[in-house]
Formats: structure tokens, C-alpha cells, sequence
């Protein structure tokens, strides 16, 4: 986790103190449900908890344990022991290592999907705002990144809401997927700990049981969590790239919100850089390259390894910290989005109503052309406006040819600009409904 790109509430997940305290309840949970089913005394699992939830857990003094013990969970036991005292003997009772860790860990990728939820919904909310604001907004679209057929620029941002959408159910699947607790002992036979041992810890943590745990959850879970994170970078990247090219210097149709005192650069006082839609393309990398990591941790040998779990120390803040500090980041960008109409109208001008060429070339195949003949005689008309400059509808009139087929009005007629928008209002419903 690097600083400049974190933010505190996703962070505080990962934080030691966090997992120690996830540890505990973990524990304290298994020793309740061990008194409830008579395993362990009442007043233990009682003693436990009062002591535990009362403990603050020293970390200099767990990692003075580690660096004898050189196990980590062994480390935290022997420092609760020191808090609860002789019942202590009753903690941990037929669990393992992993029953804590890897229960922990889902824990922790819950709550940060928790925050990646909110995190989206924000970024939902922002485009919905502003895809309504110019949902009749022209503007030129781009095949190619040439100039195609206009659009709008609020169908620009409904195509980006709709996409988002399906990265917010992604993650509430993802979620689900990984919400599971193993609570199974060595191997995950269950052989000394009590299945309801583990069904009881699952509902006090959130969790449901994991239906066969081999002593480790599946780590296909976790790489179907990290798949998911690395969709919804993508999904974040084309819509920076987006802001990033309409903010080029020829075309500066929309730009990111240049704050007073702020600099584009140390050289050129005259810079506006969209460098927020690059930092967001750029930690987009990052997030997806977690992916690989967690696909490769799901063959793991026979019934556990842990060759998984240095990687999941690495990719589980950082995969969760990234996206998080990335898509505030993308939903201030479009909540401050400056946005030029006039920019627009003066880009789709700018090849004299070559972007009507489709709607031509379909007329003359009604008025009884072949396709291929209709195509060249709107391509030699087309060309003269792209290489010379000349006016499309101009040199369609003058095209004997053409007018053979079509009349001269009925051309003006096929140089609206409204019959190119004519649906707006089917794809906002689709989009959104009928809310605003």
C-alpha cells in the first residue's frame, strides 16, 4: 500500500490491529460455541471474551513471539494467553492455522467489497447526473478515433453507467462468493472440532460455512474476487481514456476541472493535463495485475500449502486499496467534469455532414441501386469533402448521378441532425429506467 494512493477506511481493513482483533473474535467465537456444546467450560469461553475484548494487542510484542516461534498465529496465541490467563488452554481448541487466516482473510475481502460497492454506487451516481445534464448534447461518436456518426454525449456516459452497473453486480457476486468460513481442523475433516463449531463462528462473523474446506478455502473463490477487481479497473481505464482523448488540444470537448493555484507543469505555465484520467489508467494497471497471482494460487498441493499466502499478504491491500483510491478518483473526475457543447457542435462540423454518408448510401439502395454501386457514389462525393474541403451535401446536388435517385430536398432532408438522435430517449430508459 503507498500512501499517496490510499484512503483511510479501506486501509484500517488491512491494518494489524484489525486482523489480530478479527483473529480473536474468531477465536472467541469457536470457544463460545465450544461451552454452548459442552466442550470447554462456560466460564472459560466467558473468561476469554471479557479478557480478550478487554486487551489491547501489542504488535512489537507478537512479532517478539514471531521471531522465535516463527509461526504467526502461534505468535498471537502466546500473546492472548498472556491476557487471559490459565483458561487460555481452552482457545483454539481443534482448529489450525488456516481455520483463522483464511477465515480472517474473507472477512477482510468482505468488508473492503463493502467499500468497493459504495465506492461504485458513487461513481453510478455521477454519471447519472451527468448523462442526463447533456443526454441531447451533440457530439461527434468515433470509430477508429475517426469521426462516424453523431451521438450524444449523455449517451457517452449512459453507455459508461450501464457498464458500471454490471461491475457493481460483478462485485456483489464476488462478494457472496468469498463470504465463506472454514472452521474445520487439520486437513478440514472436522475429526476434532465440531462442525457446529465452525456453523456458528460463520453466523457471528458474517460468513457462511465453506461446504468443503481441505483445511484451506478454496482459493478459486479468491481468484474469482480478484478477476472481479481486475473487470472493473478495465471498465475505469475506458472511461479515463475516453476523458483523456475528448481533452486533446484538437479536440477539447470535455476536460478535467483545473483547481485555482493548480499546475499542468514545471515547464509550460500554459498546460491543462488530464493527469487525474492518466493516474486512474495507470492504477487500473495495477489492479489487474493482481489478477494473475490469485488465479495462480488455486493449485495448491493436496489438501493445503502456503504458497498462496505470501502472495495474498501482497494482492489483498493493495488489489482492495488501489480500487478504492482509483474509483473515488474516477467519480470526482466526472462530478467536475467541464463539458464544452460548443466544442462539440464545432467537431461534428468540422467534415461538412460526411457523417450522414450511411444514410445516403441507404436511401439510393431503396431508390433500386446495388449496395456496391450505391457505395462508390457516395464515396466519390464523400472523398472531395475529406481531401478537399468541399461541402458533402453540396457536392451530392451537384452529383448527377445521385439526384438521378434522390431529388435535391429530399437530400437536405437526410442532413437533420435529430434523425441521428431519435432514440436517445429508448436508450435512457433502457439505461435507467424511468427515473431521472
Amino acid at each position: 500500500m503507498i500512501p499517496r494512493y490510499s484512503r483511510a477506511e479501506m486501509t484500517s481493513i488491512w491494518e494489524p490491529e484489525t486482523r489480530f482483533r478479527i483473529w480473536f473474535e474468531i477465536e472467541a467465537h469457536a470457544a463460545t460455541a465450544s461451552a454452548e456444546i459442552g466442550i470447554i467450560p462456560k466460564a472459560a469461553a466467558k473468561k476469554i471474551w471479557d479478557k480478550g475484548s478487554a486487551a489491547t494487542f501489542d504488535i512489537a510484542r507478537i512479532d517478539e513471539i514471531e521471531a522465535v516461534t516463527k509461526h504467526d498465529v502461534i505468535a498471537f496465541l502466546t500473546h492472548l494467553a498472556e491476557h487471559v490467563g490459565p483458561e487460555a488452554r481452552f482457545i483454539h481448541q481443534g482448529m489450525t492455522s488456516s481455520d483463522v487466516l483464511d477465515t480472517c482473510l474473507n472477512v477482510q475481502l468482505v468488508r473492503a467489497a463493502d467499500l468497493l460497492i459504495a465506492d461504485i454506487d458513487r461513481l453510478l451516481a455521477a454519471l447519472k447526473i451527468r448523462a442526463f445534464e447533456h443526454k441531447n448534447t451533440l457530439t461527434i461518436g468515433r470509430s477508429h478515433g475517426i469521426h462516424a456518426e453523431p451521438t450524444t454525449f449523455g449517451i457517452k456516459l449512459a453507455y459508461a453507467y450501464a457498464e458500471f452497473q454490471r461491475n457493481r453486480e460483478r462485485m456483489v457476486a464476488a462478494r457472496k462468493e468469498v463470504a465463506t468460513c472454514a472452521i474445520s481442523g487439520a486437513v478440514g475433516t472436522y475429526a476434532n472440532i465440531d462442525p457446529r463449531i465452525e456453523a456458528y463462528v460463520a453466523e457471528k462473523m458474517g460468513l457462511v460455512p465453506e461446504p468443503v474446506s481441505t483445511q484451506i478455502i478454496p482459493r478459486d473463490r479468491h481468484a474469482m474476487y480478484f478477476a472481479t477487481l481486475g473487470v472493473i479497473a478495465s471498465g475505469m481505464e475506458r472511461l479515463a481514456i475516453e476523458i483523456r482523448h475528448l481533452q486533446r488540444t484538437e479536440v477539447l470537448e470535455a476536460e478535467e476541472y483545473f483547481s485555482p493555484g493548480q499546475k499542468g507543469s514545471s515547464a509550460m505555465p500554459h498546460k491543462r493535463n488530464p493527469v487525474l484520467s492518466e493516474n486512474v489508467t495507470g492504477l487500473a494497471r495495477m489492479v489487474r495485475a493482481y489478477a494473475l497471482p490469485a488465479m495462480e494460487n488455486v493449485a495448491l498441493w493436496h489438501e493445503r500449502d502456503i504458497s498462496h499466502s505470501s502472495v495474498e499478504r501482497m494482492i489483498g491491500p493493495d488489489a482492495t486499496v488501489t480500487l478504492d483510491f482509483a474509483l473515488n478518483r474516477l467519480a470526482g473526475i466526472i462530478e467536475k467534469l467541464v463539458v464544452y457543447p460548443q466544442n462539440m457542435r464545432r467537431n461534428l462540423d468540422k467534415l461538412a455532414g460526411l457523417h450522414n454518408s450511411q444514410r445516403v448510401l441507404l436511401a439510393l439502395t431503396q431508390a433500386g441501386l446495388s449496395r456496391e454501386d450505391a457505395y462508390a457514389l457516395v464515396q466519390r462525393n464523400a472523398m472531395k469533402a475529406w481531401e478537399q474541403g468541399k461541402d458533402f451535401l453540396a457536392e451530392l446536388k451537384a452529383d448527377k448521378d445521385v439526384t438521378a435517385k434522390i431529388r435535391p430536398a429530399d437530400l437536405d432532408g437526410m442532413f437533420d441532425l435529430a434523425y441521428h438522435t431519435k432514440h436517445v430517449d429508448t436508450i435512457f430508459n433502457r439505461v435507467f429506467g424511468g427515473s431521472k
